[in-house]
């Protein structure tokens, strides 16, 4: 059972969520906030898997309460985070994916898509599917990539920097396994590789680095 903690200023927003979440056999809806302050005591009381943040609120913004709930010690209690925004989205989003965030999803979405969005996270993977989110990443990216070229990055086989290219453009696991022709769980052992060699939380993270480090250039 997947829990959930869903954190939005606006009450009708929360309940319409947490209806549309009730009814899923494999999530509960654990709890909720009214702004991220709510959302530092709430997470730590419910200790849900997956929390659904809005990006502004009163009291305390989304991407400050991120960056709390994940910039934790090694023991306490961290959920993965999904960023709920509109459209109208700028930097501090970015910031929430670099905060380590699992990805977002834009309010607006189709239920349906806010049910995939908890079951995809909830797996360990992160929300970069759809090609809204990866042109946002690369946006952002391009605007705020660093000269300094990242030397973590040859910590890594030639193969590692194949998959991790193949993670920034968006492509799952078995889209990868498929391009490099090579078996699904090699390309899960590879990123989890990346992951522990370049000391990243998820796939996010991931796509981050490559695009700010230049490995990846958005548009191509």
């Amino acid at each position: 059972m997947i829990s959930v903690l869903i954190v939005d200023d606006q009450m009708m927003v929360r309940e319409g969520f947490r209806a549309a979440l009730h009814a899923q056999p494999d999530i509960q809806v654990v709890g909720d906030a009214g702004n991220g302050l709510e959302a530092l005591t709430a997470v730590r009381e419910a200790r849900p898997d997956i929390v659904l943040m809005d990006v502004r609120m009163p009291e305390m913004d989304g991407l400050e309460a991120t960056r709390r709930l994940l910039d934790v010690p090694p023991g306490v209690h961290r959920p993965r985070v999904v960023m709920l925004t509109t459209f109208d989205l700028d930097d501090y989003v970015y910031d929430a994916l670099r905060a380590g965030a699992s990805g977002f999803l834009l309010k607006d979405a189709p239920m349906a898509d806010l049910i995939n969005a908890v079951r995809v996270v909830a797996a360990g993977d992160a929300l970069l599917a759809p090609s809204v989110t990866r042109r946002l990443i690369g946006d952002f990216a391009k605007q705020r990539r660093s000269t300094m070229d990242d030397t973590r990055l040859r910590e890594l086989t030639s193969r590692e920097v194949d998959v991790l290219r193949l993670v920034a453009r968006g492509l799952s696991n078995a889209e990868i396994a498929e391009t490099l022709v090579i078996a699904e769980q090699t390309v899960k052992t590879h990123v989890g590789r990346i992951l522990g060699k370049l000391n990243l939380r998820d796939r996010t993270q991931a796509v981050v680095l490559a695009y700010e480090s230049g490995l990846v250039v958005p548009g191509e």
